[in-house]
């Protein structure tokens, strides 16, 4: 069951995996760097929810940041990235498609101590970036991906985090398998199917 608040997501996972609530879902690997993050950014001033399982921070009810782990590290993930000025340069993409969201990797709470005011200086303009309004423009998508799958990345932040962190070759082999079929319905199905293996960081063919 996908998590409804951030205490469940932070003591049981996002619940989008068999491994949430077991001691070995990756929220309990970076367990500490999660709570950090998420103290710096609500002394920022978001309003904290739980959107799509994860930790999801507001301004005005507009998106602004995300607090979330993969297998590999806990990040601070900023919807509209991309219109940050980053002078640290340590924002990075998801993924080399994406075009708007851009987040910070931490392996260690004192990673996080050692950036502890330029985060909140990245949040702090990131709210104002939502306070005016500002828009990503949006190239056309280079990949010949499917409606079905473009609409389900962006209802589903970490779902999108993790498609966008597979390498290209595994993101074309999924483009390539929900693309044939002619049916609007059977390509969701094989999106819905295959959602597990794109969380736990798997290809199409990856066993």
């Amino acid at each position: 069951m996908i998590a409804q608040d951030v205490e469940t997501y932070l003591s049981e996972g996002c619940g989008r995996c068999p491994l949430g609530g077991t001691p070995e879902c990756k929220v309990h690997t970076w367990s500490a760097e999660l709570k950090y993050l998420r103290s710096i950014v609500l002394d920022c001033g978001l309003t904290e929810t739980a959107k799509w399982g994860v930790p999801c921070y507001t301004y005005k009810n507009g998106n602004v940041s995300i607090v979330s782990a993969l297998k590999g590290y806990a990040s601070l993930s900023f919807f509209k990235g991309a219109l940050l000025k980053d002078p640290q340069g340590i924002l990075e993409k998801p993924g080399a498609n994406t075009q708007s969201d851009r987040l910070i990797k931490f392996t260690s709470v004192k990673h996080i101590t050692d950036l502890e005011q330029t985060l909140k200086e990245y949040i702090y303009e990131a709210i104002e970036v939502e306070r005016l309004g500002l828009k990503v423009e949006f190239k056309k998508n280079p990949e010949p991906m499917p409606e079905e799958l473009e609409i389900k990345l962006e209802e589903d932040a970490q779902l999108k985090a993790a498609f966008y962190a597979l390498t290209p070759g595994r993101q074309r082999g999924y483009i390539i398998h929900f693309s044939q079929p002619k049916q609007s319905a059977t390509r969701v199905s094989r999106i819905e199917k295959c959602i597990p293996k794109i969380m736990e960081g798997k290809g199409f063919f990856d066993r």
